[in-house]
């Protein structure tokens, strides 16, 4: 049996309504295509994430990056977050940061500018969770982060292969 279905199953035995079954129900489904995003666009400097439908703006969340937010990222452990385009590859809802979704990184070309310097670019960049409401100190390692909250709203509305512009 898949992990919540046995609640789902226990909610509608004790006469629970099917609203509230459905807020019981993990990892939160995807919205119906018509509602999801088909971009995501990221504003480093502006500490900003938009999802976008049809080239028009359905979401915009502020955002906290890594320690050292300037810049490309380089290699392992510098703390930045990657600019470029990219991918949602990978929907992970056991994330230790309550949700998240993997963005492409590192592409082809990462992978040669860090092998030319003899480093490891590193590739597990996502965007998650797990940012305390109301904060905005920068602290990941290089993933762009929300509250829990808003990172489940983003989960419902993006799926695997979105495309994500990282802008400086």
């Amino acid at each position: 049996m898949k992990p919540g279905r046995w609640l789902l199953m226990v909610l509608a035995a004790l006469g629970v309504s099917s609203q509230a079954q459905e807020a019981a129900r993990w990892p939160p489904p995807l919205l119906p295509v018509a509602q999801q995003a088909d971009a995501i666009h990221v504003y480093k400097a502006q500490r900003r994430m938009e999802l976008l439908r049809d080239g028009r703006v359905i979401a915009t969340y502020r955002i906290v990056l890594g320690g050292a937010p300037v810049g490309h990222k380089r290699q392992q452990g510098d703390q930045r977050t990657p600019e470029g385009d990219y991918r949602i590859t990978y929907r992970n809802d056991h994330s230790r940061f309550h949700l998240s979704l993997r963005v492409s990184y590192a592409n082809e070309a990462d992978r040669k500018q860090a092998a030319a310097r003899g480093v490891d670019p590193e590739g597990d960049i996502m965007i998650h969770g797990a940012t305390p409401p109301g904060s905005r100190a920068d602290w990941t390692e290089g993933c762009i982060a929300v509250t829990n909250t808003e990172m489940e709203a983003i989960w419902q509305r993006v799926p695997v292969g979105t495309p994500i512009r990282i802008n400086p």
